[in-house]
């Protein structure tokens, strides 16, 4: 009986740990890649949203699990396997979910960004989240450079392309510019393949993660079962 209650107290610390990582996570992306993720027209919440919230409510349950496995209360360890058993179900559905619409999702964020590349030089907003992915992922364009060209931007720049697109100033001051000197591969590409190549590590994780719950609610619910009657409350037989 104490092993196992350890052996919850043990896991519910864990599992408040990755609450936290994911707060933390969730902060760090909303403030350095939201504008980033506000180029997509995908209607879909997004990331940091999603981590956020899970994040919050797992640290609030890893808390009331330790308190629960300590105090040996039944009705809370009960619950506590339930919310278990939802993170898991959650958690699954949202990694079939994104496998099963990865190509819609793909899809938002392609349309998402010809819309900034039109509205480019009209809303500063999107230009500067256009610049910055630029420039962090050394792309250009969605496909290539030449989605400039025949951009609205483009030409009342007689064909030129911003200075993101430039791995140096000397060849963006042409017009038409030279290509020696731009980033050569679109944006849209760059992120499909940081996506694709982290898609085992991401998957990996997720079946983790899912196995550690399982565990959680095995303890909980082989705790619950076995907490004495007296502090339930019920009288014992004589």
């Amino acid at each position: 009986m104490t092993l196992l209650k350890l052996s919850l107290m043990a896991f519910s610390f864990v599992f408040w740990a990755a609450g936290l990582t994911m707060l933390i996570i969730g902060l760090w992306a909303k403030v350095s890649l939201g504008s980033y993720l506000a180029l997509s027209a995908s209607g879909y919440p997004s990331a940091p949203t999603i981590l956020l919230a899970t994040g919050v409510a797992v640290i609030i349950w890893g808390f009331l699990g330790c308190f629960g496995a300590a105090t040996e209360h039944r009705g809370l360890l009960r619950a506590y396997s339930a919310f278990l058993a939802a993170v898991l179900a959650a958690g699954l559905a949202a990694g079939l979910s994104a496998l099963l619409y990865r190509q819609t999702l793909a899809q938002g964020f392609q349309e998402g960004l010809r819309r900034a590349l039109l509205a480019y030089g009209e809303d500063d907003g999107v230009a500067d989240a256009l610049d910055a992915l630029q420039r962090a992922l050394s792309c250009c364009g969605v496909e290539s450079y030449r989605d400039w060209l025949r951009s609205p931007w483009a030409l009342g720049q007689n064909g030129s392309v911003p200075l993101s697109c430039c791995r140096a100033r000397r060849g963006c001051q042409r017009r038409p510019p030279d290509a020696r000197w731009l980033h050569r591969d679109g944006c849209f590409g760059r992120v499909s393949a940081f996506v694709g190549s982290n898609l085992y590590c991401v998957a990996t994780a997720a079946l983790g993660l899912a196995l550690l719950q399982l565990v959680g609610i095995v303890l909980a619910c082989l705790l619950a079962a076995r907490v004495p009657a007296h502090l339930l409350g019920i009288a014992t037989p004589r």
